[in-house]
């Protein structure tokens, strides 16, 4: 069943909407991206052009192309973290087209965007951290992300081996995970919503186009051995990338895993509440960081007002932290990236020998 949030009056998401709101009127700013977010995006296609069509139709000997794929493996999740994201929550720009457009640069790298809207836009921010709903935390046996999930030996160890797994999440997503969505009509126990036939027709389109661009091609040019080793170092530092900034938002030393009351499925907190407890930042005074990952250390901004860009989470997180003083909820954040990941290491400790 899914689980609802309880109508409260005066609730603390109103407040927080009617204060941001009021930064955006009287700086007289739109909530949208900006000149900045265009010419990073800009950038970072261009990039990614250069850097396929050196390693494929160039093909530069090994101790050049390992860094290249790396570089490369890095750019593929700054693409989704900076404008698949924005676009994918209609924030990326005022013009739906340009949002249309930047959601699907997913389905350059061979992802499906219909997939990643439910998965993401619908499951992961509605109910995160939800046991047996949000998606973000069901890795399958070998890991236990929340304190509700059956135990097994392995996890144990999970704090070691998790880095592995991480690695694989790209290859993982793109070569069967959009496919058992497809086939099985659901995500985890949440029943996908109806795909048109432009839907079924994109799924199909993308995949072909995926396969052809990354796969034939480059065994074409460079040949099957090349072509696995440069793949699969691309593959593997994209998936990490992807895997632990999204893991270091919710499960981290502080951040909660709320249960529906079995009666009722009603949680136990309000909307904005809910996302207060269950999510985490992280070196949110590194800029350099906060550019890289598309504003995705600003994790309890985002989730509060996931249709406004990254761009100005800096600034709304002042407000934010203000309103949880006042409250007095705590504001869960990591200093570091250091301080992040270990408190995410601890935590999946934790996971496997303890709880």
């Amino acid at each position: 069943m899914i689980p609802k949030f309880p109508a409260v009056k005066d609730s603390l998401h109103a407040e927080l909407r009617r204060r941001v709101n009021a930064y955006f009127e009287t700086n007289g700013i739109e909530a949208t991206g900006n000149a900045a977010l265009f010419t990073k995006a800009i950038l970072l296609m261009l990039f990614f052009g250069f850097l396929y069509v050196h390693l494929i139709f160039f093909t530069p000997n090994w101790y050049f192309a390992i860094p290249e794929l790396i570089i490369m493996g890095g750019v593929v999740a700054a693409i989704g973290f900076n404008i698949m994201h924005d676009g994918s929550h209609g924030s990326f720009s005022r013009s739906k087209w340009l949002n249309h457009l930047a959601a699907r640069s997913v389905n350059l790298v061979g992802a499906n965007h219909f997939m990643w809207n439910v998965k993401h836009n619908m499951i992961h921010h509605s109910f995160t951290n939800i046991d047996g709903i949000d998606d973000d935390i069901e890795v399958g046996f070998l890991m236990r992300m929340a304190p509700t999930q059956k135990k097994y030996w392995v996890h144990r160890f999970q704090h070691i081996y998790f880095i592995v797994l991480y690695m694989l999440l790209y290859v993982f997503w793109i070569f069967f995970a959009d496919y058992k969505k497809y086939f099985s009509g659901k995500i985890g126990n949440i029943a996908l919503k109806k795909m048109e036939i432009c839907d079924h027709l994109g799924f199909w389109f993308i995949k072909a186009f995926h396969f052809m661009a990354f796969v034939v091609i480059p065994i074409y040019f460079v040949g099957w051995i090349d072509w696995m080793a440069g793949f699969f170092t691309m593959a593997c530092v994209t998936g990490f990338i992807l895997s632990i900034v999204f893991q270091l938002a919710h499960t981290v030393e502080g951040t909660d895993f709320p249960e529906a009351d079995p009666v009722s499925s009603k949680l136990p907190d309000e909307f904005a509440l809910h996302q207060i407890k269950t999510t985490a930042n992280f070196a949110t005074h590194n800029k350099l960081v906060s550019w890289l990952v598309g504003g995705l250390n600003f994790q309890i901004e985002h989730h509060l007002f996931p249709k406004i860009s990254h761009v100005h989470y800096p600034a709304i997180s002042k407000i934010v932290r203000t309103v949880c003083k006042e409250y007095q909820l705590q504001y869960i954040e990591y200093p570091t990236v250091r301080g992040a990941v270990a408190a995410h290491v601890r935590f999946l400790r934790k996971m496997g020998r303890y709880y």
